[in-house]
């Protein structure tokens, strides 16, 4: 059974892009990836830029032989450049709050402007939205 993410990037005009994931959304899972692999507002935006992702990984560009039907490991299965599906481009909200009070699927992940990753549970546990590390820690 999947579970469900939203990945996001905080943009400088206060504006959120937002990309869906289908797989391993907890913060044990995509949580950990993120904060350990995606530091930087440039790698962030990279992955943002792939649309909507089957799974998420440690590196966003693809390796020779990387599939669909064939993933390499360590590398993000993203649904437009490896299956070649359309229309599963980014979305953008107007605002921080629009997205975490909007369709976070199961969990919804926001990279800020300082530098940081934030989580918060379509579940409303935790209610606000908290840093990964602190998630992975009540969770």
């Amino acid at each position: 059974m999947a579970t469900r993410s939203r990945i996001a990037i905080e943009k400088a005009n206060g504006t959120v892009e937002s990309i869906y994931c289908h797989w391993d959304g907890y913060p044990e899972h995509n949580g950990e990836i993120l904060d350990n692999h995606y530091a930087d507002e440039k790698k962030v935006q990279s992955l943002i830029d792939l649309g909507n992702i089957s799974s998420l990984r440690q590196n966003v560009e693809a390796t020779e032989g990387h599939s669909f039907e064939s993933p390499d490991e360590e590398t993000t299965v993203a649904y437009g450049r490896d299956r070649g599906e359309k229309n599963v481009d980014k979305i953008v909200n107007p605002s921080v709050q629009d997205f975490f009070n909007g369709d976070i699927e199961e969990y919804g992940y926001l990279f800020t402007q300082e530098g940081k990753w934030l989580v918060k549970s379509a579940y409303g546990f935790p209610r606000k939205p908290v840093t990964v590390a602190d998630a992975i820690e009540i969770i």
